[in-house]
């Protein structure tokens, strides 16, 4: 699904991300550690192509195409979706609107903004005005219609309640799905076997995968991650197995200790 060889990073002239290997296969979902300001957002930002973050070295390689140089429109049309720690106000374009943008048909758009607890926002300006909550629905909203096969989301408890955070992470769990949740009001018609997305693990047949970046680590209550990575000055010096485990270790020991061995080592 993603493949990232030897990818160095610069924004504003200055080098943040250095020789970053990464491999995410089809159904996986990994997760991103590390402290404040160590390049995490940076790494999501270059996968999605924004401006101002200039690839110095490496390749970024998405379902097998090399799109190192493509758009940030073209990564979206092939199919990556992300949800920003701080997304633009849009004055003069609807939330509807929006979401219809992205590809969901009118009746969707209700259905989907239903299950958000979103349908009082559909005729406000996009984000204009919402809470750190309320942006983080009104992102997985849009991404629920784009309906992406890797999905990227940054941070996505920051500034999020404990009741906002289980509407995210159900939210996440179903883009990644594309399938029946269970969940009331489910946008997905078909649902009803009365289950919590968090009980299915559909990913390896539904092939969509996922990057997440998390501290806490809240949204893998409700979404299936099978690897964590730490990313330490730059650096991806850490590349194991459970994200619970891992975090853990880091709870416990500190970061440095984590990428000098101990989780390796199962030092926890």
């Amino acid at each position: 699904m993603l493949k990232i060889e030897h990818l160095s990073v610069a924004v504003s002239g200055k080098e943040i991300l250095s020789d970053i290997n990464l491999h995410i296969a089809p159904g996986e979902v990994h997760v991103l550690l590390g402290p404040n300001g160590t390049g995490k957002s940076t790494l999501i930002s270059a996968i999605m192509g924004f401006e101002n973050y200039k690839v110095l070295e490496g390749k970024i390689y998405f379902k097998g195409q090399d799109i190192t140089d493509a758009s940030c429109d073209e990564r979206a049309r092939l199919g990556i979706g992300v949800m920003i720690q701080r997304p633009p106000t849009i004055r003069g374009l609807s939330l509807r609107k929006m979401v219809e943008i992205c590809g969901a048909k009118p009746e969707e758009v209700d259905r989907m903004a239903k299950w958000m607890d979103m349908s009082a926002f559909l005729n406000r300006g996009v984000n204009d005005g919402f809470s750190g909550g309320e942006l983080k629905r009104s992102e997985l909203l849009q991404l629920m219609a784009q309906k992406p096969d890797l999905l990227l989301l940054d941070e996505p408890e920051s500034g999020v309640d404990i009741e906002n955070i289980a509407l995210v992470g159900r939210a996440a769990n179903y883009i990644l799905q594309h399938s029946e949740c269970g969940q009331k009001d489910c946008p997905n018609p078909c649902c009803g076997k009365n289950r919590d997305c968090s009980e299915l693990n559909p990913l390896k047949e539904s092939g969509h995968s996922g990057l997440i970046i998390t501290h806490l680590g809240h949204i893998l209550k409700y979404v299936p991650a099978s690897h964590a990575h730490i990313l330490y000055n730059g650096k991806l010096t850490c590349q194991v197995g459970d994200p619970v485990e891992v975090l853990q270790c880091i709870a416990r020991n500190g970061y440095e200790k984590c990428v000098n061995g101990c989780c390796r080592r199962g030092n926890r």
